[in-house]
């Protein structure tokens, strides 16, 4: 099992050299957009993708809006990595679970298929998407209320961390049925197998 998961994924590309089996050229990305699809100024996926190519990577769009399992996982059949960009993430869990992505990508990521998440991608990868609750940057404008998303890692994460979120934090952590890992923008968490590694700029946010 190999992830990246991230806060601003183009402050932490460099650290996804540690887990590629082949140069980028030879590597597939399908990009799921799909968590900005609510947001008028979409500027922060454009920049995550034209990263990826920047680097060398094949990419290519796989929106989950009404997609079926079969289409998602027809595309997905071929894929070396797969990179689940920012934005909302209840929307997010909510057309995951529709086109049926929410079920395929644990078998595929157990395959050796990459998971690379930003923002709310990342929070996709965890046990719950609780933790988009917590400073409320998110609006649940679908209105879920089961939170379960897809455990690839046994611990929340809270992304693009500053100090005034220090307080918030401490009350909705020690409440929380899970550990929580703490990411600035300049952050992100690797993972190969069981083996979980702090990366980027900075050491551990401690509260």
């Amino acid at each position: 099992m190999k992830l990246l998961l991230t806060s601003v994924f183009t402050k932490t590309a460099d650290q996804l050299s540690e887990i590629l089996s082949a140069p980028p050229k030879e590597l597939t990305v399908a990009f799921v957009p799909t968590a900005a699809d609510i947001y008028d100024d979409k500027w922060f996926v454009g920049a995550d993708r034209a990263k990826l190519v920047e680097m060398g990577f094949n990419v290519f769009d796989l929106s989950l809006k009404g997609k079926t399992m079969e289409a998602v996982e027809e595309a997905l059949d071929k894929t070396d990595i797969i990179f689940v960009a920012g934005g909302n993430t209840f929307y997010l869990l909510e057309q995951a679970r529709a086109s049926g992505f929410i079920d395929l990508v644990p078998k595929l990521v157990e395959r050796g298929v990459i998971y690379i998440g930003s923002s709310a991608g990342s929070y996709l990868a965890c046990p719950t998407i609780e933790v988009a609750t917590w400073k409320h940057q998110d609006r649940n404008a679908v209105g879920l209320t089961d939170f379960t998303a897809l455990g690839l890692v046994p611990f929340l994460m809270s992304v693009h961390y500053k100090p005034e979120y220090k307080n918030i934090l401490k009350q909705h952590m020690v409440q929380a049925k899970y550990q929580v890992k703490i990411l600035t923008d300049d952050q992100a968490v690797l993972v190969i197998d069981n083996n979980y590694q702090l990366v980027g700029k900075g050491g551990e946010v401690r509260l």
